[in-house]
């Protein structure tokens, strides 16, 4: 399905996810492509791609929200090769358009890292592409029906055919793609820095992604062992759609770092947080630790009242 940077895979795999749900019609992307996945089972739980079992709505999720981000320093080699063809990737996405078949993909790859060594979670507005740089925005459209998202592009794909994009589940429900399982869409890259400014400069132009809900100003503990909130600083590693897949996080988490990992939720998300911290003075250091665990992308909330 989409390409994996083999460096990343020993740091970012986390367990695989518990059975999905049914596969007719199936997500239409390249499940089961990746470097570093062999013939002989691979490091998916899943062989095959499937609907979650009891997804939640994602009919109000929201686009994800431009950013000025620099480019991660997984995914971007200017070539790569999977199944004998060498990909080229973009230097910039400026002025990239194409059309061209869409599909998408789901529970299989739920909570494993993505080519630029993030945690794909399918209840976000994210994307899979050949060739622009991640993390890229793009503004997705459905030919056949005028809706549109935009999407973070974090991953690599599509691999099969001559499919344009991957999309997340909740970008193609958002499309209404998922029955048909592929659409025909206009990909158009979105420069980040001039949506900014159309929208009057409103938002952090150069903050960490949150594609899927606004932080919250205070959580709620999402499983017996996560006690009453506490109102601190953190960091957010990730926020996921499933429950199961942010305790697996959280646990390779708590043998990373040297302080408590919680999973608060919030808006049908879990986000998995370190913390709370004795303040920013320790914000740092802890950066530190999850660097050193693979986890390069972790951003401060700080729910404490103002």
């Amino acid at each position: 399905m989409s390409l994996r940077w083999i460096p990343l895979l020993a740091a970012l795999a986390l367990a695989g996810c518990a059975g999905g749900g049914g596969t007719a019609p199936a997500p239409s992307g390249n499940a089961g492509v990746d470097a570093g996945e062999t013939s002989d089972g691979g490091r998916y739980a899943m062989g095959n791609d499937a609907y979650p079992e009891e997804p939640p709505d994602v009919s109000h999720v929201p686009d994800a929200v431009p950013r000025v981000e620099p480019h991660s320093r997984a995914g971007n080699r200017s070539t790569y090769e999977v199944w004998g063809k060498t990909y080229h990737v973009l230097d910039d996405a400026s002025g990239y358009e194409r059309r061209g078949t869409a599909s998408w993909y789901g529970e299989k790859f739920q909570g494993y890292a993505t080519s630029n060594g993030e945690i794909y979670d399918m209840y976000k507005m994210s994307a899979a592409h050949r060739s622009l740089p991640l993390p890229s925005f793009a503004r997705v459209t459905n030919l056949d029906n005028d809706r549109s998202v935009i999407v973070r592009v974090n991953d690599r794909g599509p691999f099969h055919s001559e499919r344009e994009i991957d999309l997340s589940y909740a970008a193609a429900a958002r499309l209404d793609i998922l029955d048909h399982g592929t659409g025909r869409v206009n990909v158009e890259a979105i420069d980040p820095a001039a949506w900014q400014a159309r929208q009057g400069g409103t938002g952090d132009a150069t903050a960490p992604p949150e594609a899927v809900a606004p932080q919250p100003e205070a959580s709620t503990p999402t499983t017996g062992s996560d006690r009453a909130p506490v109102d601190g600083v953190y960091l957010q590693v990730a926020a996921l759609g499933s429950a199961e897949g942010a305790g697996d996080l959280k646990r390779r988490l708590q043998d990373a770092v040297s302080h408590p990992v919680r999973v608060a939720p919030e808006a049908g998300l879990h986000r998995v947080q370190v913390g709370p911290l004795a303040g920013r003075s320790q914000i740092d250091p802890v950066r530190g630790e999850l660097r050193r665990a693979g986890f390069d992308d972790a951003f401060v909330v700080d729910t404490r009242a103002d």
